[in-house]
C-alpha cells in the first residue's frame, strides 16, 4: 500500500492541480432538469434495476433468434443498462435495436466500436480511413470533420457512445492489437488528432470514449488472448501514455475505457489487470486526473486475470476498482448477483452504487434518452451513404499520402516522352485500381514474372518502374510486411531502374527495407482502398500535391518526415461536389446520352466533363456497333474527325507563330511559294483559319479516282498491294498512287474562290497548313505532333493510323463504306481526303479517347501549361482564341470554333464568349470554357453504319448535354 500511495502522490504532484480544473462532461445544458430526471428515475429503481444499469452487453445485429431471446431475457430479467453492437448491417441493427429498446423500462444506452465510422463504403470496409492514416494528416480541421461525420452516422443509427478515439501512443511496431488504430507515436500529434476527433464527434451529439487507459501502445501481445505487460516506470507512463488523457479530460471527454493490461509500476498485485485496479481506475484516473465522466471496463471476457476464477468475481472487482460500466461480462446474471451480494453485505455502499448509476443516467439524459424515440428506418441506408462523406474520405486520403523519399525529384513524373514505365505488383491484392489510374496519365505496362531473372529480363526495355505493395484492406490487422522474395526483387530492380515504391499498407512496412539507396522515390499510401490507389497514382503524376507526414518511425525514416510536393497541373479525378457541381444534376446527362444510344443516333458514346483541373464525369454508353456486343470502354479509341484541326495542326502552327516563323497576317504566298500568282496568294493565316477567305468548303478528291462505270477505285490509281508507286494506304489491301497527294494540293491551289466574302467553313486551310508544316520540319504531321505534344502530355492514346499499333478491339469503327472503299472503316480514318494522305490529314485523321482529348483542351485552358511543362505562351492562346471577324457576323476564332453570335450555333448558348472548341463529322465535340474552367468532351461514331442524317445534330444532343453541365454548377 505504501508503494501505491507513492505512485498516486508522484503523479498527483506532476499534474499539480489538474483535477480541480475538470468538470463533469456528462452534464447537460439544462442541469436542473437533467438532475430532476436522473433523481426521479434512480428513485423509482429497485436494487436489481440499479445494478443492471451497470452492464453493457454485446449484440450481433445478424444473430439468430435464440441469441436474440437471450438478450431480451437480460433486458427483462436483469435490467441491463446498455448494448454494444457489432457485426451485421445498419438496417438490421436499427430494426433489432428498436425491438430491444421496447423491452427496456429505462431506455438502453447504445454503444459501438465505430472507430472509423460505419462500414458503408462500397470500395472499403470502413467509412473513413484508419487512425494511422489520419495521423499522417497535418490539417486537424479534417480530423475534426471526420469525428463529426462519424458522430452523425452514429446518431442516425441510434448509437449514443462510440468507443473512439483510440489515444494509445503506438511506440511498438509489433503491437498486434493497436497499430493502425493509433494516430501514431508522437504524443503531441496523437493528442492533437484525438482532441479534434473527440470535439467533432461530441459536437454531433455522440459521446466519445478515449481508450485504452492507461496506454496500450507499447506491447507486442494481443490483449484478447493474454494479459500484456506495460513494463515502464511511473515517470514514463505519466509523460507518454497519460499525456493525451490529461488534455482530452480537460476539454470535456465523456468517457474512458480502461485497458486489459498488466502495469506493475501502477498496480503491483499480480494478475490484476488495469481494468480491475483501484490504484489505476480510482486513484489515478478519477483522483489524480480528476476524470468525472463514465468509465468503461474493456471486455471482461478477456484472458489473463488469473486471480478471478469464480464467475462474476471479475465484475465485482471491476466495480470496486471504480468502473461505472461492465462491458461484455462473461455472465451477467452471476455478475449482478455478486454485486448485489456485496451491496447487501455492506462491501458496496449505496453512495458508491448511486455514483455510477446516476452517471449512467446522466449520460442517457444527455443523449436524449429521456425522450426516447425509435430509429427511423426511412432513408436509413441513404443517410449513412452521404456524398459529403465520400468527399471527406477523398480529402483525407489526399492529405495523408506521404512521400518519404524523392531523390533527384523523380516525382511528380515529368518529361513523359523520355519515360518507359512499367508497373510491378507485389502483395496479395491485384492493385488493379492503381494500375488503371496510372494508365490515365501515361503508357504503363504491367510486368509479371515468377522468377526474378525472368522479371528483370522483361523490365529491360523500361527505364522507370513503379512498384506497388498491395495487401488486403479488409481489416487494420491484416499482414503488412514485405516477403523476403519481394525485398530481393525490389533490390534487384532498383539496381538498374529508376524506381518509385508505393506501399498501400501501414508505414511499418518500411522497416523491412534494409537497403534503400537505389530506390529513388518511396510513397506511403497507408491503405489499399480504391480511393487510396487512385489518389496515389494521381500524386505520382503531379495531379495532386503530397502533403502527409509519417505518424511513426519506420526503419530509416523518422516520425514527422514527409516531403511537401506541389502538383504540376495535370488532370485529376474527383467527385463533382469538390469543384462546385452537383452529382445529382449530372445524372440528367446520363439520361440524354442514353436516349441518344437507345434511339440509334449513335451506337455508342464516350463522355467526359472536367472542372477546375479535375475530371468529375467520365462515362461510356452503348456499344461499338449496333449489332455487336462490345461495350464502349473509357480507353477505347474514336476517330475524332475535325477535332484533328485543334488537336494536331493548330498547336503546331501556334508553336511556329511563337517562334516568329509565321504570324496571323502571313500570306499563303510566303509560306508556300507555289501560291504566288494564284488567286489565293494574299489570303492570310488569320482569315483562312477564321473561315473567312472565300475558300470552297471541300472537294470530293476520292471521286476523281473512281472508275466512271463501276464507281469503284480505278486501277489507274489503286492497287491491292503496297509498292513504291502505290504507297498510300487508304484501307486494308487498297493503296493509292504515291503521287496523288500532289494532285490534291494542286486541285486546292487552282480551285476557284467563292463569289463573295462571308463565313464559310472549309477544310482547305488544313490541307495547305499540313503541307507547310511538314515542309518546314521535313517530317510528317503525325510524327511532329507526337514529338511536340502528345508524348510529353501523356496523350498516349492519341495518334494517327491506330491500326498500326492498337488492336481493332479497342478502336470504334466509323462506317460501312459503300461509295469509296467498300468495306467497314475500322482503324482507318473515315474522312476520304485524309485517307488519301496516308491517313494523316491536317483536318482529320487523329484517333483518341475522351481522356486524352481533355488533356489537350486542359493545356489550352491553362494557357499553354500542363504537367510541369509550358507548351505555349498565354498570349499565343489568347491570340488564336479571338474572334477577329465578329462584327462581320463570323463567330470563328483562329482555328477554334466559338459560341454563336445569334440564335443558332455550336453551343448551348449558355456558355461564355471566351470559350472555344470544335466539332467533328463522326459525332465528336470538344469544348473548353476559361471562365467556368470547364472541359467537355463528347466522342461518338454516329456515322456507323451510315453517315446519313446527323441525328445528334438535329436533336441537339451534344449542346443539350452542355446545357445540363452548366445547370449542374452550384457555386
Amino acid at each position: 500500500m505504501h508503494r501505491i500511495f507513492f505512485i498516486a502522490t508522484f503523479i498527483f504532484a506532476t499534474l499539480s492541480t489538474f483535477s480541480q480544473t475538470t468538470k463533469n462532461p456528462l452534464l447537460a445544458d439544462n442541469v436542473k432538469t437533467q438532475k430532476k430526471w436522473v433523481d426521479s428515475v434512480y428513485k423509482s429503481m429497485t436494487l436489481a434495476e440499479k445494478v443492471g444499469q451497470l452492464y453493457m452487453v454485446q449484440v450481433m445485429s445478424n444473430q439468430d433468434a435464440t441469441s436474440k431471446n437471450k438478450i431480451i431475457k437480460l433486458i427483462k430479467d436483469y435490467h441491463i443498462g446498455g448494448l454494444i453492437y457489432s457485426n451485421g448491417g445498419p438496417v438490421k441493427q436499427a430494426k433489432l435495436n428498436n425491438e430491444l429498446q421496447s423491452f427496456s423500462k429505462t431506455p438502453l444506452l447504445i454503444g459501438m466500436d465505430a472507430e472509423w465510422g460505419l462500414s458503408m463504403r462500397l470500395d472499403s470496409t470502413y467509412a473513413f480511413p484508419w487512425n494511422m492514416t489520419l495521423g499522417a494528416i497535418r490539417d486537424t480541421d479534417l480530423i475534426e470533420q471526420t469525428g463529426r461525420k462519424i458522430g452523425e452516422h452514429c446518431k442516425r443509427l441510434g448509437v449514443h457512445f462510440n468507443f473512439a478515439p483510440v489515444v494509445d501512443i503506438n511506440t511498438n511496431p509489433k503491437n498486434p492489437i493497436i497499430g493502425n488504430r493509433s494516430f501514431g507515436e508522437d504524443r503531441d500529434n496523437v493528442t492533437e488528432k484525438a482532441l479534434a476527433f473527440m470535439k467533432g464527434m461530441q459536437d454531433a451529439g455522440v459521446l466519445a470514449n478515449a481508450k485504452h487507459f492507461p496506454g496500450h501502445g507499447d506491447t507486442d501481445q494481443d490483449s484478447h488472448e493474454t494479459l500484456p505487460t506495460i513494463n515502464f516506470n511511473e515517470k514514463r507512463i505519466d509523460s507518454i501514455e497519460l499525456y493525451p488523457y490529461r488534455k482530452l479530460i480537460k476539454e470535456g471527454l465523456s468517457s474512458v475505457m480502461v485497458a486489459h493490461l498488466n502495469v506493475p509500476s501502477l498496480e503491483p498485485r499480480s494478475g490484476y489487470p488495469s481494468s480491475l485496479s483501484k490504484p489505476i481506475v480510482t486513484d489515478i484516473l478519477k483522483g489524480t486526473l480528476g476524470f468525472q465522466g463514465l468509465i468503461f471496463t474493456d471486455a471482461l471476457t478477456m484472458k489473463g486475470a488469473s486471480n478471478f476464477n469464480e464467475t462474476g468475481a471479475i465484475d465485482l472487482a471491476a466495480f470496486k476498482a471504480g468502473n461505472d460500466v461492465m462491458l461484455m461480462s462473461e455472465d451477467v446474471s452471476k455478475g449482478v448477483s455478486k454485486i448485489i451480494e456485496a451491496y447487501n453485505k455492506g462491501d458496496i455502499t449505496e453512495l458508491r452504487l448511486e455514483h455510477s448509476v446516476k452517471k449512467i443516467l446522466q449520460a442517457k439524459y444527455k443523449v436524449g434518452l429521456n425522450n426516447y424515440e425509435p430509429i427511423g428506418l426511412y432513408n436509413l441506408t441513404k443517410d449513412l451513404n452521404r456524398l459529403e462523406d465520400d468527399i471527406l474520405y477523398e480529402e483525407l486520403i489526399e492529405s495523408a499520402i506521404t512521400v518519404v523519399k524523392n531523390d533527384k525529384t523523380v516525382m511528380p513524373l515529368r518529361q513523359l516522352e523520355t519515360k518507359t514505365i512499367a508497373y510491378v505488383n507485389m502483395g496479395d491484392d491485384s492493385g488493379l485500381t492503381f494500375f488503371n489510374e496510372l494508365k490515365k496519365y501515361a503508357k504503363v505496362h504491367r510486368i509479371e514474372g515468377t522468377k526474378s531473372n525472368d522479371l528483370i529480363k522483361k523490365l529491360q526495355v523500361y527505364n522507370t518502374v513503379i512498384i506497388g505493395l498491395h495487401r488486403s484492406n479488409e481489416s487494420p490487422w491484416e499482414k503488412y510486411q514485405f516477403t523476403k522474395k519481394e525485398l530481393d526483387w525490389i533490390e534487384k530492380i532498383a539496381r538498374t531502374h529508376t524506381v518509385i515504391l508505393d506501399v498501400f499498407v501501414k508505414p511499418y512496412a518500411l522497416s523491412d527495407l534494409k537497403n534503400i539507396e537505389n530506390i529513388e522515390s518511396i510513397v506511403v499510401s497507408y491503405q489499399n482502398s480504391d480511393i487510396a490507389q487512385q489518389k496515389s497514382a494521381q500524386l505520382i503524376f503531379g495531379a495532386i500535391p503530397a502533403k502527409g507526414h509519417l505518424p511513426v518511425s519506420a526503419g530509416k525514416f523518422l516520425v514527422g518526415e514527409g516531403f511537401n510536393i506541389n502538383g504540376i497541373k495535370r488532370l485529376g479525378y474527383t467527385i463533382p461536389e469538390r469543384v462546385g457541381m452537383s452529382s445529382q444534376k449530372l445524372k440528367k446527362v446520363d439520361s440524354v446520352a442514353q436516349v441518344a444510344v437507345n434511339r440509334k443516333m449513335t451506337p455508342g458514346i464516350q463522355l467526359l466533363i472536367a472542372r477546375k483541373g479535375q475530371v468529375i464525369y467520365n462515362k461510356s454508353f452503348g456499344k461499338h456497333t449496333y449489332e455487336g456486343k462490345t461495350k464502349v470502354k473509357f480507353d477505347d479509341l474514336y476517330d475524332v474527325a475535325s477535332l484533328t484541326k485543334i488537336l494536331a495542326t493548330l498547336p503546331l502552327l501556334m508553336e511556329l507563330e511563337e517562334k516568329g516563323i509565321v504570324s496571323l497576317n502571313t500570306k499563303l504566298s510566303k509560306i508556300l511559294p507555289e501560291y504566288k500568282g494564284s488567286n489565293k496568294e494574299d489570303i492570310t493565316i488569320k482569315s483562312m483559319l477564321s473561315h473567312y477567305a472565300r475558300l470552297r468548303p471541300w472537294e470530293p478528291f476520292y471521286y476523281h479516282t473512281l472508275d466512271t462505270v463501276t464507281k469503284r477505285p480505278s486501277k489507274k490509281y489503286y492497287r491491292g498491294k503496297r509498292s513504291k508507286k502505290f504507297n498510300i494506304e487508304v484501307t486494308k489491301d487498297l493503296f493509292l498512287r504515291s503521287d496523288y497527294k500532289d494532285s490534291i494540293n494542286s486541285i486546292i491551289k487552282d480551285s476557284k474562290l467563292l463569289e463573295r466574302l462571308r463565313y464559310r467553313y472549309s477544310d482547305f486551310p488544313y490541307y495547305i497548313l499540313k503541307k507547310f508544316i511538314e515542309t518546314h520540319y521535313d517530317k510528317t504531321l503525325d510524327k511532329l505532333v507526337q514529338d511536340h505534344f502528345y508524348q510529353s502530355l501523356g496523350a498516349n492514346n492519341t495518334l494517327y493510323n491506330p491500326y498500326h499499333r492498337i488492336s481493332n478491339k479497342k478502336i470504334v469503327p466509323t462506317e460501312v463504306d459503300d461509295y469509296y472503299r467498300y468495306k467497314k472503316i475500322h482503324g482507318y480514318v473515315h474522312d476520304m481526303g485524309a485517307a488519301m494522305q496516308n491517313g494523316i490529314g491536317g483536318h482529320a485523321g487523329v484517333f483518341s479517347n475522351a481522356n486524352d482529348v481533355a488533356k489537350i483542351l486542359q493545356m489550352y485552358l491553362q494557357k499553354g501549361y500542363y504537367g510541369g511543362k509550358r507548351y505555349l505562351k498565354p498570349k499565343t492562346i489568347d491570340k488564336f482564341n479571338t474572334c477577329y471577324y465578329c462584327k462581320k457576323g463570323n463567330r470563328r476564332g483562329v482555328g477554334f470554333d466559338k459560341p454563336q453570335l445569334g440564335e443558332e450555333g455550336p453551343t448551348c448558348g449558355c456558355i461564355s464568349m471566351t470559350s472555344f472548341g470544335h466539332s467533328g463529322f463522326t459525332g465528336t465535340y470538344a469544348w473548353a470554357d476559361p471562365e467556368e474552367e470547364i472541359v467537355y468532351v463528347f466522342l461518338a461514331n454516329r456515322t456507323y453504319p451510315k453517315a446519313g442524317k446527323n441525328l445528334l445534330l438535329r436533336e441537339n444532343i451534344r449542346t443539350e448535354i452542355q446545357r445540363l453541365i452548366y445547370e449542374a454548377i452550384e457555386e
